[in-house]
């Protein structure tokens, strides 16, 4: 579960992490009031969405206009601000050109920035252990610096019998190019940043950029806290930030029936049971000339209710074009699949080709269901042969 800025600086702040004083507005007055209870001289209005990129983005509205994050000299400034990026859609590099609409901003204390660096953590899967990486490249994506100078990222993972220590913070402060008392408070901030990390069970806890101010202190500009799903019962403080508004309606849908759904860009819909299979049928799709446009697993366990709602879903997606359904019964009978799947076409009117492939306990049967159907239902053999129909159909189609 993703967050906002304001949201993720009020949780590391509970923990220690220096950040500037700010307030949440929903409103131009309400921007101009939070504004006005920082004192100023300087203030930084930022939209709050869930992309990065922000201060480069535009709005589409106003294309050659200002982005995302404004520096404001007066009450005045920030209300008009506020006023024309508060129900605008603010388009920037990992939004797409889509964008999304702003609608809540963030009021900030404007900031003595002397350097700019980048601090995340995060659990490396390869050494299983959370990990803390740094730069003195703050303030740009860190991917395009690990492609282009690698040499610049300094990464250090904690042993978790040993936890995070003071030596831990002064190597990456050093590394950092930190001198005199900025060393100590880099140690403090990381310290408090990994106590943040492992009490609110995150997976990525990341401030891009991480500033020393002209006085030597060091304070994230900027925040993004991701967590782990599974955890979110042990706090529910944390779910209850979650901003549907910022997150896909599909797979919202998907989640309030315990299916694993995302959404891609593709023509293809699929439908399959297990996530190493969903990924090999994703794959197959593109050999044979197609895009997917989801990954969908209904799980070892579903339901004929799960799998008319996964069927549901699939077609409300306007880019799918066709549809492959792809069952390896074990656990999860083919009968069952075959009578969601008639269940679901009926009710929504299938529309597209749809190719069902079906192999494992009750094959016969769950082939036996679709056949008596009545509905324009292929049959495939093996997943190949599967994939090469419903590409075929789909580019029929579109001829």
């Amino acid at each position: 579960m993703n967050i906002h800025e304001y949201q993720a600086k009020a949780l590391l702040a509970k923990f220690g992490v220096a950040v500037p004083k700010g307030g949440v507005a929903f409103t131009p007055e309400e921007a101009e009031n939070a504004a006005r209870e920082l004192g100023g001289p300087i203030y930084v209005v930022k939209s709050q969405i869930h992309a990065g990129g922000r201060g480069a983005g535009r709005f589409k509205d106003d294309p050659d206009g200002q982005g995302g994050v404004r520096v404001c000299k007066s009450l005045d400034e920030v209300r008009e601000n506020a006023r024309k990026m508060l129900g605008h859609v603010l388009v920037t590099k990992q939004t797409g050109p889509a964008g999304k609409e702003v609608k809540r901003l963030y009021i900030e204390d404007g900031c003595d920035i002397a350097r700019e660096l980048y601090l995340g953590m995060l659990v490396d899967r390869a050494t299983s252990r959370i990990t803390i990486m740094a730069s003195t490249e703050g303030g740009m994506e860190i991917e395009e610096v690990a492609a282009a100078t690698p040499e610049k990222i300094l990464k250090l993972a904690i042993d978790p019998a040993e936890g995070f220590m003071p030596y831990h913070g002064r190597q990456i402060a050093f590394g950092l190019g930190l001198e005199g008392k900025q060393v100590g408070a880099a140690v403090k901030f990381l310290a408090a940043m990994y106590k943040a990390f492992l009490s609110l069970d995150a997976s990525i806890v990341e401030t891009n950029p991480l500033v020393v101010t002209g006085g030597g202190e060091v304070i994230a500009l900027d925040a993004k806290m991701n967590f782990d799903d599974n955890a979110l019962f042990r706090h529910k403080d944390v779910a209850d930030m979650r901003d549907e508004d910022e997150e896909d309606a599909m797979e919202l849908e998907a989640a309030r029936h315990d299916l694993n759904y995302i959404k891609l860009d593709g023509q293809v819909g699929c439908m399959v049971n297990g996530a190493g299979l969903a990924m090999a049928t994703m794959d197959i799709i593109k050999l044979y000339g197609s895009e997917p446009a989801n990954f969908l697993d209904v799980g070892g366990g579903a339901t004929k209710e799960r799998v008319t709602a996964a069927f549901k879903i699939i077609l409300s997606d306007k880019n799918v074009e066709g549809i492959l359904v792809n069952i390896f019964g074990g656990i999860m009978r083919c009968d069952v699949i075959a009578e969601g799947v008639v269940a679901a076409a009926r009710d929504v009117e299938l529309h597209v080709p749809l190719v069902v492939r079906l192999e494992g306990t009750n094959v016969e049967l769950g082939k036996k269901i679709l056949a008596d159907s009545g509905l324009p239902i292929v049959s495939a053999d093996n997943l190949a042969d599967a994939a090469e129909k419903v590409v075929k159909a789909v580019k029929e189609e579109a001829a």
